[in-house]
């Protein structure tokens, strides 16, 4: 993890995680449009002044959340009964209002889910939440198997390619190929499961109650300070109040 101060990704991972629930249960509870918009931008930008975004997600971080509070206000303008909420304006209004709930917890959750490697989180939890090594370990095996899904599927389409497996480019056709890859993948799945037990158990994996950790994710002051700004954030609801 880098160690510049400004960057999210230098905090401690579980602190990202859980210091943020509280505002994310105040703007699912919220019933007005400022609670759930303001907390929508203060999250935003701290994703984009200290979350380090680049590229695709850069992009999706900025269209995603008006993109997605758009189409939930007009689903549930149309599905709201009208009679009810006084009118299309009210039900436009209910639909703006779950949109930005919806994208303020979104955005929330996304200051952990964009700033963290697995990995960290995991040994963080390990080190400072107890959990049991066994459980976080299992995680990082899981964790490994992803790329090595990704690998062996690539592999396997090359295959197939060089056999001349193609079958045309009709749904039923791409749905006849995808199902060619589920054995071979399956079978990878379970050699690389094997091998990666096999390891592990020569290594005494589970033999001790504990089990020291290379790499350290240590508990700093910045990440009290961050902890405490999340959980201000809870006052949102009462600003309108105060200014007004």
């Amino acid at each position: 993890m880098t160690d510049s101060i400004l960057s999210l990704r230098s905090y401690n991972p579980v602190v990202k995680v859980l210091a943020p629930v509280p505002a994310m249960i105040v703007a699912g509870l919220s019933r007005d449009l400022w609670t759930p918009a303001a907390l929508s931008v203060l999250a935003l930008g701290m994703l984009l002044a200290f979350g380090g975004l680049r590229g695709r997600v850069l992009f999706w971080t900025l269209a995603g959340p008006p993109l997605l509070v758009a189409a939930l206000t007009l689903s549930f303008g149309v599905w709201i009964d009208q009679s009810k909420v006084g009118g299309w304006s009210g039900a436009l209004e209910g639909g703006l209002a779950t949109g930005l709930r919806v994208a303020a917890v979104l955005l929330l959750a996304l200051i952990a889910g964009l700033t963290t490697e697995g990995t960290d989180l995991v040994r963080s939890m390990i080190a400072h939440l107890r959990m049991p090594y066994r459980i976080g370990y299992a995680g990082f095996a899981a964790m490994r198997f992803v790329p090595r899904f990704r690998h062996d599927l690539e592999i396997i389409r090359l295959a197939h390619r060089v056999r001349g497996v193609h079958g045309g480019r009709n749904p039923v056709a791409a749905l006849r190929r995808y199902n060619g890859y589920v054995v071979p993948l399956l079978a990878g799945a379970m050699r690389h499961g094997d091998r990666v037990s096999l390891a592990m158990e020569a290594r005494g994996f589970g033999a001790h109650p504990t089990r020291t950790e290379r790499r350290h994710v240590p508990l700093r002051a910045r990440d009290a300070v961050l902890a405490l700004w999340l959980l201000l954030l809870c006052l949102v609801p009462h600003l309108p109040g105060v200014f007004g």
